[in-house]
């Protein structure tokens, strides 16, 4: 599945290069509680498709009543150009009073305001996805007096900003997940990770395990994983995971993974075969410290799992935390809480034992 905000913005070039009208919307405020973030976008064509979201339904039904209405009572004969506005980019805002928030579904106290863009240039969108499409990661300037944009590659994420000349959002690549292993865990994570926005690829020499592969949208590798990883080319949108327990195959890639800018590193595994991965690597591959740091292991936040898709929940939770940028406690992490329950469980065989050893 590809990255929401790219999709959009790919809809919405080839909308504009057929020549049909369309806006832009962009959340570029919100108060209170509200369904989407700041810097969420959506698009609408003068047809009346839709692509993105900026509320989760309801602000995108009102969006298309107002600029559709025209089009859907007249048909398609001599209504394109009439019903989305020509000029500047405008601001509206959804939610103010109880009864808006009623009415568009917005949570209690939720307001949000939107920018629309009306009929972007399609030859600035061609280049903003062209250019993400490269891998870069670009700033998207649109100056709210006529609509001009002005494209330049950003050293780094920013959180999108608005002043009373312009509005600035910066757009990423779309993240990417290297899987080695095409067994039946890597199946779940490789699902979850495609419906959370991840382009994924799954690398196994194994041909058994490559001829069972039942998952639709995954580019399938047969080359060896230490290669791949290299070919892979890992930035900080990209994470590997090394998920078949063989160290021929997970230890060089994850060697090369270690060397790269990937946002996450990890590898499936036991804490003593974590442990005992450490020790190999630092040993016979001369691994610093610093690197092997870097190596998440055992992976996943500890929530009991137990089966193949219970742990790839547990999995995919903590990779969509590291890259959300959220720390999380350390009792969840699955080493750290399993030697938390041995301790509880020692304590309780104690008591037991001692209970046990009183007169009767």
């Amino acid at each position: 599945m590809e990255n929401l905000d790219v999709m959009v913005l790919r809809t919405l070039r080839d909308w504009r290069q057929a020549g049909k009208r369309a806006l832009l919307a962009t959340v570029v405020r919100t108060w209170g509680s509200s369904p989407r973030p700041v810097g969420s976008i959506m698009a609408l064509c003068d047809d009346g498709a839709v692509v993105g979201s900026v509320s989760g339904g309801c602000i995108e039904d009102d969006l298309i009543y107002q600029y559709t209405q025209a089009y859907a009572a007249a048909g398609s004969a001599g209504a394109a150009g009439k019903v989305i506005p020509s000029g500047p980019p405008t601001f509206v805002k959804y939610g103010i009073t109880a009864d808006e928030a009623h009415r568009f579904g917005l949570p209690c106290g939720g307001t949000l305001e939107l920018l629309l863009e009306y009929d972007p240039d399609p030859a600035a969108l061609a280049a903003l996805v062209d250019a993400l499409g490269a891998g870069q990661l670009m700033q998207r300037t649109v100056r709210l007096s006529d609509g001009a944009v002005a494209l330049a590659p950003a050293a780094s994420p920013a959180e999108l900003s608005v002043s009373s000349t312009a509005l600035v959002n910066t757009f990423g690549p779309e993240y990417r997940m290297l899987l080695i292993g095409a067994g039946q865990l890597t199946e779940y994570l490789a699902t979850m990770a495609l419906f959370s926005g991840f382009a994924v690829t799954v690398c196994d020499p194994r041909e058994e395990y490559r001829s069972a592969w039942q998952v639709a949208g995954a580019k399938v590798l047969s080359d060896m994983p230490d290669e791949v990883v290299s070919a892979f080319k890992p930035d900080r949108r990209s994470c590997v995971i090394a998920l078949t327990h063989d160290p021929k195959l997970d230890d060089l890639a994850l060697m090369e993974a270690l060397n790269t800018d990937a946002f996450y590193v990890g590898a499936i595994g036991s804490r003593r075969n974590n442990e005992a991965r450490h020790q190999r690597m630092a040993e016979h591959f001369d691994v610093s410290e610093a690197s092997l740091a870097r190596l998440r292991g055992p992976i996943g936040i500890y929530i009991g799992s137990k089966t193949p898709p219970e742990i790839a929940v547990s999995v995919m939770a903590e990779v969509l935390a590291v890259k959300n940028g959220v720390v999380l406690p350390r009792d969840m992490e699955v080493a750290q809480a399993k030697n938390q329950r041995a301790v509880v469980e020692n304590d309780a065989q104690d008591l037991v034992c001692g209970v046990a050893r009183l007169p009767s």
